[in-house]
């Protein structure tokens, strides 16, 4: 019957390969949980290349965020003084003590049980995790707030999601993501995974990504910062002059451009129209915000009112950034 060819197909290539096997036999008895997105890494070879990857030093502490059941935690335990496994589900947390109780590798392992985007990371030198898709937005930005500085991470993620990661200038998948990660860390892709390296498999193909933070951070103020991108990249394909003249966005930027300078001189700008249209209720024109002019002013002091956000630099949004505060206009 097909089960039972389905045994000897196993059997066989236990026998060929080992490591598969005990790879494989680990993870027998489980019901994977869709919630978690636990997928777990079973293929030895690619194990092997993200430890490689890592640069992992011999005095190096390792942060292994989802380790599941502990395929490439003994791979990092080789290699590094110390790992410190990061596990949600309590059935890991229990296979991991299982599988490395009683072996000269357990003193160099340490487990902690919790939530990885609510719990305070400790210290570490190297980050290595396969992460489910409905935290890998958080997970990244958590990462790259994270101090002392780590010397690198290197993450799997699903295809899409690494390669907005990496997307450049022009790229369709260029977006905001791409911009604030490259803003923080050098970000390089360094394989791609096929979906049958996992068991249960996933529904797409994987990527491995190496991020190292940059170590001084750029002097910029990343609130600020990330306001002007998303604001840029609600309409990527739009030229700046005609995101910059959208009647909501003239609103909002004129009340901070108001609260700046009230703030540090004492003289709101908005003009008596403005106030009293405010007040009474009545309609606003774009014509009613003084903060439309200024913005004109720096969109053509920089040159790239007819520039779009999908083709601009990290540099060319640094400049608008700098041009924008210069003149008075905020995006926090």
């Amino acid at each position: 019957m097909p089960k039972h060819g389905k045994d000897r197909t196993h059997s066989k290539r236990s026998r060929a390969n080992p490591m598969a096997a005990m790879m494989e036999g680990r993870q027998q008895g489980f019901t994977f949980n869709k919630t978690f997105g636990q997928h777990i890494l079973r293929n030895p070879l690619v194990v092997k290349s993200i430890v490689e990857y890592a640069a992992i030093k011999p005095t190096d502490v390792v942060l292994e965020i989802g380790p599941g059941t502990g395929n490439l935690t003994q791979k990092l335990l080789e290699t590094a003084k110390k790992v410190i496994a990061l596990e949600y589900d309590p059935r890991m947390i229990a296979e991991l003590h299982k599988r490395f109780q009683g072996t000269e590798l357990i003193h160099k392992l340490q487990v902690i049980h919790g939530d990885a985007i609510k719990l305070k990371f400790p210290f570490f030198d190297v980050c290595v995790a396969n992460v489910p898709y409905q935290i890998s937005s958080p997970l990244t930005f958590k990462l790259l707030s994270h101090r002392p500085f780590f010397r690198c991470a290197v993450l799997m993620f699903q295809r899409e999601f690494a390669m907005r990661l990496v997307a450049k200038p022009g790229d369709p998948l260029f977006c905001r993501l791409s911009l604030n990660s490259q803003l923080l860390a050098r970000v390089g892709h360094v394989m791609k995974v096929s979906k049958n390296s996992f068991r249960p498999p996933p529904k797409v193909e994987s990527s491995v990504i190496r991020m190292e933070p940059r170590n001084p951070p750029p002097p910029v103020n990343f609130s600020e910062w990330d306001g002007l991108v998303r604001l840029c990249f609600s309409r990527k394909n739009k030229t700046l002059g005609g995101i910059f003249r959208n009647k909501n966005v003239l609103q909002l930027l004129q009340k901070n451009y108001d609260l700046f300078r009230a703030l540090n001189d004492g003289k709101p700008t908005a003009d008596k129209k403005l106030r009293k249209n405010k007040k009474s209720g009545k309609k606003l024109s774009t014509s009613d915000f003084a903060v439309k002019e200024v913005i004109a002013n720096t969109l053509q002091e920089t040159k790239l009112g007819d520039k779009r956000s999908a083709k601009l630099s990290q540099d060319q949004f640094l400049s608008l950034l700098a041009a924008f505060n210069k003149n008075g206009v905020h995006f926090k």
